[in-house]
């Protein structure tokens, strides 16, 4: 790795601490250049603009969330194991990962009414995330683990659910039940996917 390399990385590291805690929108080339110690020049050199520095750095986040989150669930067993093991690394992705919680969780709300690139990402971003805990809901479906009726893409909508009303009972609310509470709710999304689909009238 190149020297400037590790420098960008390093100074995307610490915009992603900085980010978690102001947001996209407070991150500034300026700002980053007092809390990294780099001048203003040489960040710019790296980055151009304000918004180029906020799409390298949902770029950076998403590959440590595949690195943290994602690779690990996939190598887990398919089926239940493997859903498992995502919500797991998720749950400790957005308690731990950053200092404020998960960037994209506040970057979503920041950004959700402001069309551009920023958002355009964000938004793809998303949708591959539920794509991936809906194609991992799959193995479980395929191995007889999951009832054959269950929807695969409600169930990953369902879980996101779950994850947002962590985020904001830990963030937000301070709840230090926050955890358990989402813990029982993952259950019982698993509970209903075991369970035959009901019939109309039934």
């Amino acid at each position: 790795m190149s020297k400037g390399t590790e420098t960008r990385q390093a100074v995307l590291e610490e915009a992603a601490r900085a980010a978690s805690r102001v947001g996209l929108g407070g991150l500034t080339i300026g700002s980053l250049a007092a809390t990294t110690q780099l001048s203003k020049s040489g960040l710019f050199a790296h980055f151009q603009s304000k918004e180029a520095l906020q799409l390298q750095l949902l770029d950076h986040t998403r590959e440590r969330f595949i690195d943290l989150v994602v690779r690990p669930a996939l190598a887990a067993p398919r089926g239940e194991p493997r859903v498992r093991e995502l919500f797991r690394r998720w749950l400790a992705w957005d308690a731990d990962a950053l200092p404020g919680g998960c960037l994209f969780v506040g970057a979503s709300a920041e950004f959700d009414d402001q069309p551009g690139p920023v958002r355009d990402r964000l938004a793809q971003d998303q949708r591959d995330w539920m794509d991936t805990i809906a194609q991992v809901f799959r193995t479980g479906v395929a191995e007889g683990q999951f009832h054959p009726d269950a929807d695969p893409d409600q169930f990953a909508y369902d879980l996101h659910g779950v994850m947002l009303a962590f985020h904001h009972a830990s963030r937000l609310l301070g709840d230090p039940e926050a955890a358990a509470r989402a813990t029982r709710a993952f259950e019982a999304l698993l509970l209903a996917a075991r369970q035959p689909a009901r019939q109309p009238g039934s």
